[in-house]
Parts: C-alpha cells; sequence; structure tokens
C-alpha cells in the first residue's frame, strides 16, 4: 500500500514515516521543507526501497494533481501544517496559507483522484490535528476534551487548524471522501525542532542559559510521546471509520513548571552543570504568551476501546530517552540552532 504523508519531514512526520515503513507501506513523502522540514530526520531510511522523497508545496493545486497521477496512492495522512502558536501569533499569513488553503487544495486533488479509482473504497484521506483546537479547560474542573467537545480555537494556529478540520469533514459530508481525523496532545521526543519547549530547555541547559518559563509555569499540557502517536496513525489510517474522529492523548499532564522541574532533574543527573548548580537555579518566569490557554487534556478512551491503541512507553522513560538523544546528537541540532536563534516570538509586536 502507497501513501502520501505530507509534511514527512517534520517532527511528527517523520517519526511516521520511520513508522509506515517499519509497517510494510510505500510513502512517498510531501514536503517543501521550509524551516521546520528537515531531512536528517529521515537519514536512517533515505535509501529505503518503500520510500520517495518530492518537495512540493502543498498550495499548488496543479502540482498536487501531476503526483497523485504519478504515484497512484491509496491514501494521504495529511501532517503538512505551521505549527508553532507563538509563530503564528507574530506571523498568522503563513498559518491561513498553508493549514487552511493548502488543506483545501490537497482535499481537492484528493477528490479528483479518487473520483477516477478503480477501487475508491479502499481510499483514505486522513488528517491529522490538534488538541487546541478545543480551547481552554478551566482551573480545577477535571473535564476531558473528547470528541464531541465544541470547538473554540483561541490563537492564530488553533483557529487555522480548526478550519482545516471542518473542511475535512465538509469533504467527507458533501462529496463523499472517505476521510478521518484525528486530534493529539502535545508531542515530545527526539528530533523536534528547538522552538519547542522540551528541546528549548534541553539546549539552552547545555549552553549554561537561563530557563525562560511564562507566567508562573501553571498551565497545563498533556504530553504524548511521538513514537506512540505515529503507532496510532497508522492504526487509525488503516481500521479508523471514514467520518469518524479519534482523539489521541498522552493521559499525562503537567504544568510547564513541573515539566521543566523534570527536565532539570534529569539534566542534573546526565550532564552537570560546571559550576556544580542545580539546573533549577537558571529557572526565569518571564512574560506570558497574549492569550494564553490554561489547560489541554485528552480523552482517548474512544480510540482505546474502538481501535485498542494506547500509550506504550511511559512519560519517564521517553522524557529520558529524548534528553539523551539531544545530548548525543550536537550534529542534527546545531546547525538548526545556528539559523532559529532561540530568539524570543510570541508576544504579537511584529508588524
Amino acid at each position: 500500500m502507497r501513501i502520501f504523508v505530507t509534511g514527512g519531514a517534520g517532527f511528527i512526520g517523520s517519526a511516521l514515516v520511520r513508522e509506515l515503513l517499519r509497517s510494510g507501506y510505500e510513502v512517498v513523502n510531501l514536503d517543501l521543507l521550509t524551516y521546520a522540514g528537515n531531512l536528517d530526520s529521515l537519514a536512517e531510511v533515505s535509501q529505503h526501497k518503500g520510500y520517495i522523497f518530492e518537495q512540493v508545496d502543498i498550495c499548488e493545486i496543479e502540482a498536487l494533481h501531476t503526483l497523485f497521477a504519478k504515484y497512484q496512492p491509496h491514501g494521504v495522512i495529511h501532517l503538512a501544517a505551521e505549527s508553532h502558536v507563538d509563530r503564528s501569533i507574530d506571523s498568522p499569513r503563513a498559518f491561513l496559507q498553508t493549514n487552511v488553503v493548502g488543506t483545501y487544495c490537497l482535499l481537492e486533488a484528493a477528490r479528483v483522484y479518487w473520483k477516477q479509482m478503480k477501487n475508491p473504497e479502499r481510499f483514505r484521506f486522513h488528517h491529522v490535528s490538534t488538541d487546541e483546537v478545543y480551547g481552554s479547560l478551566q482551573p480545577g474542573d477535571g473535564a476531558l476534551f473528547t470528541e464531541k467537545t465544541a470547538y473554540d480555537p483561541h490563537s492564530p494556529y488553533s483557529a487555522t487548524k480548526a478550519a482545516s478540520d471542518h473542511l475535512v469533514k465538509a469533504w467527507w459530508h458533501t462529496y463523499g471522501l472517505p476521510c478521518v481525523l484525528t486530534n493529539c496532545s502535545n508531542n515530545f521526543g527526539p528530533r523536534q525542532y528547538p522552538e519547542k519547549l522540551i528541546p528549548h530547555m534541553i539546549l539552552r541547559m547545555l549552553h549554561g542559559e537561563s530557563l525562560p518559563v511564562y507566567g508562573q509555569g501553571a498551565n497545563i499540557r498533556d504530553w504524548l510521546y511521538v513514537e506512540d502517536h505515529a503507532r496510532a496513525l497508522e492504526l487509525v489510517f488503516r481500521a479508523g471509520t471514514p467520518g469518524e474522529t479519534y482523539n489521541i492523548g498522552g493521559d499525562c499532564e503537567r504544568s510547564n513548571l513541573e515539566l521543566v522541574h523534570t527536565l532539570c532533574d534529569l539534566m542534573d543527573e546526565l550532564r552537570p552543570r560546571a559550576d556544580k548548580a542545580a539546573h533549577r537555579t537558571a529557572i526565569s518566569f518571564v512574560q506570558d504568551r497574549p492569550g494564553h490557554d490554561y489547560r489541554y487534556a485528552i480523552d482517548a478512551s474512544k480510540i482505546a476501546t474502538t481501535l485498542g491503541w494506547r500509550p506504550a512507553t511511559t512519560f519517564e522513560t521517553a522524557l529520558k530517552k529524548t534528553v539523551i538523544w539531544y545530548l548525543e546528537n550536537e550534529p542534527w541540532w546545531r546547525p538548526i540552532l545556528t539559523c532559529y536563534g532561540q530568539n524570543r516570538l510570541g508576544l504579537g509586536v511584529t508588524p
């Protein structure tokens, strides 16, 4: 079975490509290679006989038509997206273009191709989204996001992902395109772009820099190991019911400050500071992100009961594996850090 994976050079996308190839699929990776796309994340599979890379902008619909005709895929798993909330606050236009226009172009190209397939019932369009479309849970209420939770996005990023989710559902209801949709919690693991919280903190500790925590660090996220997520995505693509949404979560809520404390303790063990001080002493509290959602938490009982998926890796094990990976793979992150510079984004001051 041949699958198009959009955004396959990104963090989650590259983990999914590796998982699909291990599972016997042929994969055509469609990626524009913007700042967060990195083919080094796929170095171990770059010569795999079942792997093909095509550099393409998903907003260019004619190019997509050409690729569908050329490769005749059995389905699409769509991950290509602008994904960093802080970046969306400063530069929302790119998010509208990629997340909304790009999803429309991909849906239309897929629909045209699907209509002329000899076995259209085998086709699947799997759209990968986020729990951020649901908005924010309130302190102390114990509630969880379910597949029935009403959408209430608060950032430009989550608003564009909500729009793309609605487009996918519309193409299912209006045209019958066999779509499945997943909404996941915060991913972490090796090969994540350094603007995200966990690698950002690890690399700042490696360089002896301050550890900036937004507000008082009270905001809560549900953390999901990327390899567990990749397994879930393959399962939903293969066995999910068209027209259905599946929430994928790690059942692992941590406040941002708790998470940073845990990272500091791991770094004390694995890479102590030269001055022997605890890494926690470098924590500083900085101006909060505008409109910072308080809490996200996923109810993943649907995918557990209907498809049998549960996280296979404990948070503690996965986090330690992640820290060790960054310590041992400087050749991967050093060129990125040189370009990225770890500058603060998301204060809403960029024209």
